[in-house]
């Protein structure tokens, strides 16, 4: 197995992504300890997961709470092999309507905390580790009304590079996957409550080049590599997993005739 006796730290790794995320690594032979806010949303993670998984009930835009995270990592694990920093929200903040607590509550969530809880587990990365950033697409779509979203997404792709430098000499490395649209449930909390996935399915599909938006396992799979030893010379690097979005858009199903 790929991942057999690694330890692996899931940052909002309750749902989506994160949660297909900890299924996968936790079949490739992986101890997984993952985080949400809600313990309730937790603690059914936890037990979807199931065997021994650690559940850690965290808002890591807290320095208590990423502090009262370690100790729980190191009494349980002692040290990580892994970890993807996934946790994120998304929200809107158009241009002349928004609140400096709309703009920094994305903005201390998608960045601020992602530094801090690389720095918080920082002592218990080993040589050979593997950092992950979860990066986005919409660092470069222009999609009105998504500035602070999108900033923050521009954000993890520049600070992933700074920090790969910097762990270079202790053998750790950092690398991003970057989403397109992807089948979670951020496309229907916050302002988009009451969505469905089928909705956005249907109204970013056509956009895709592929003709559909990611599964969430899709990802994760590109995790498992940045992970796992395949990618053991490998840092400084993005596997992009948005069905062509970006590099073939001219590709999508809305800009074929016939």
């Amino acid at each position: 197995m790929l991942m057999n006796n690694k330890t692996v730290l899931i940052t909002g790794g309750n749902s989506g992504i994160g949660l297909a995320t900890a299924a996968l690594l936790k079949t490739q032979g992986a101890r997984v300890a993952i985080t949400g806010r809600d313990q309730a949303k937790l603690d059914a993670a936890v037990a979807e997961l199931g065997g021994d998984v650690l559940g850690i009930q965290a808002d890591l835009n807290e320095i208590a709470d990423v502090e009262s995270m370690v100790r729980q990592l190191t009494e349980a694990f002692g040290s990580l092999d892994v970890v993807f920093a996934n946790a994120g929200v998304s929200g809107p903040t158009p241009l002349g309507t928004t609140t400096l607590q709309a703009f920094d509550t994305i903005l201390r969530t998608n960045l601020t905390s992602v530094f801090f809880t690389v720095q918080g587990v920082l002592p218990l990365l080993k040589e050979g580790s593997s950092v992950i950033l979860n990066g986005s697409v919409m660092r470069e779509l222009g999609s009105p009304g998504s500035s602070a979203y999108s900033a923050t997404k521009a954000g993890i792709t520049g600070m992933a590079k700074v920090m790969a430098a910097e762990l270079a000499p202790r053998g750790i490395r950092v690398n991003t996957v970057i989403p397109g649209a992807t089948r979670t449930p951020i496309w229907t909390r916050g302002a988009r409550q009451g969505a469905s996935i089928d909705a956005v399915e249907a109204a970013f599909g056509p956009r895709v080049p592929i003709g559909r938006i990611a599964e969430p396992e899709e990802l994760a799979n590109a995790v498992l590599y940045f992970a796992s030893d395949m990618s053991i010379g490998v840092t400084a690097a993005e596997i992009v997993v948005d069905g062509g979005t970006t590099g073939a858009p001219s590709g999508a199903p809305i800009f074929r005739q016939g």
